[in-house]
Formats: structure tokens, C-alpha cells, sequence
């Protein structure tokens, strides 16, 4: 059985792709940082008929992340890697705070990074998979209150297309994924959305990427009319 890997599957849009996934016969590992919502996606799964389980690491930690591809590429077949987990802060630029700028900086640019350079070798040994780099409407355009957070956009969307150029011709699929705000736990500590039932939800978002996921770029409309 093929296994992709999912960062951020505890809840949300990396949750509901890792469902949908397992639904199409891969075997999900399942990354965050909260294990207590691993457990409970890992059950849904397994209730649904698919297979799961968790992977603890820091995305952000070269070491780790490399000696835990390392390991898992003798039990599994590594076949993808959906990078989905990412963290923002919203607000005045000269408002953002160090450690907001460096969490938001690690996590969204470094932890993909490291992610997609420690386990695009296993894939790529076995001819086929897929690398997701989920970036938001972010990673398109300036947006006010979110200049870090876009700033770090940005750079995944320059990683995902360089590598999209670089593998051409290649077995290897590179989606990039923009999407704007969802009704996800994502928006719970902020009020930069001021009103989330405007937004689709993760369900929904996830369904159309699976769907367009032959498509380099994926552009989603995550507004309801």
C-alpha cells in the first residue's frame, strides 16, 4: 500500500485530504502538533475503512525530519507528501512581534522545505507520487494586515514552482494549492475573519482539490456566493 504524508492533519484541510485519500486505498501518516486531534482523524479514518497512523515530528527541525524520512522509508512506500500545516498572525506590520515573524517564517517556509527535501528522495526512488504544497491566495497577491504571512507565501509558491520546473518531464507531480480563508479551527485565535460562515468549508475545499489535483496550479474560490 502507498503512503502519503500529511503535516497539519490534525484538523481541517489537511484532515479532510488525508480522508479523502485513504478513501482512495493509500495508507495516511498523519503529522501535527496537538496529538489528541491525530487520534481522533486516525479513528475517523479507520472507521471509514482506511488506514492511518501518526507520525510526531517537527517540521521545523532539520534533524528530526530527516532521520524520521530516514526511518519510515524502510516500513513504507513513500509515495506523497501534502505540506498543509502553517501557522499565521494578522494584524499592522509594525505590530507583528519577533516571535510571531520567526514562527510564521519557520513553520510555513522552512518546515515545507525540510519536509519536501527529506522525503522527495524516497519518492522519487520509487518513479511516481506527488508533492502538495498547500499555499493560500496568499502566495498570489499583497493582502493588508498579512505581510509576513504572505511574505512566506510567497516563498513557497517560488519553492513549488522552481521545483514544478526542475522535475518536468518527471513522475513526480507538484500541486500548488491556493485557496483563500476556510471556516477551519485556523481562524479560532484571531479575528481577522470577522465572519467564518461566509468561507467553505475544509470539506469542500479538499473535495475540489481532489478533483483538480492533475492541475499544476490549483486556484480555488473559497467564498460562498
Amino acid at each position: 500500500m502507498k503512503t502519503i504524508i500529511v503535516t497539519g492533519a490534525g484538523s481541517g484541510l489537511g484532515k479532510e485530504l488525508a480522508r479523502l485519500y485513504s478513501q482512495q486505498g493509500y495508507h495516511l501518516l498523519l503529522t501535527g502538533r496537538t496529538i489528541e486531534k491525530l487520534i481522533k482523524a486516525k479513528q475517523e479514518i479507520e472507521v471509514d475503512g482506511g488506514k492511518a497512523d501518526i507520525l510526531q515530528l517537527d517540521i521545523r527541525n532539520a534533524q528530526e525530519v530527516s532521520k524520521m524520512a530516514e526511518q519510515i522509508s524502510h516500513l513504507y512506500v513513500i509515495y506523497g507528501l501534502i505540506n498543509n500545516a502553517g501557522v499565521g498572525h494578522f494584524g499592522p506590520f509594525l505590530e507583528m512581534n519577533e516571535q510571531q515573524i520567526t514562527e510564521m517564517l519557520t513553520a510555513n517556509v522552512l518546515g515545507t522545505i525540510l519536509m519536501t527535501k527529506a522525503f522527495l528522495p524516497y519518492i522519487l526512488k520509487n518513479n511516481e507520487g506527488r508533492i502538495m504544497n498547500i499555499i493560500s491566495t496568499a502566495g498570489l497577491r499583497g493582502k493588508v494586515n498579512e505581510a509576513v504571512y504572505v511574505a512566506s507565501k510567497f516563498a513557497v509558491r517560488g519553492f513549488t514552482e522552481s521545483l514544478q520546473k526542475e522535475y518536468e518531464g518527471s513522475k513526480i507531480k507538484f500541486n500548488a494549492v491556493y485557496m483563500g480563508g476556510m471556516d477551519t479551527p485556523f481562524w479560532d485565535e484571531s479575528d481577522h475573519i470577522k465572519d467564518k460562515s461566509r468561507l467553505s468549508s475544509a470539506k469542500e475545499v479538499a473535495e475540489t482539490i481532489i478533483q483538480q489535483m492533475d492541475q499544476d496550479t490549483i486556484i480555488i474560490d473559497t467564498k460562498k456566493s
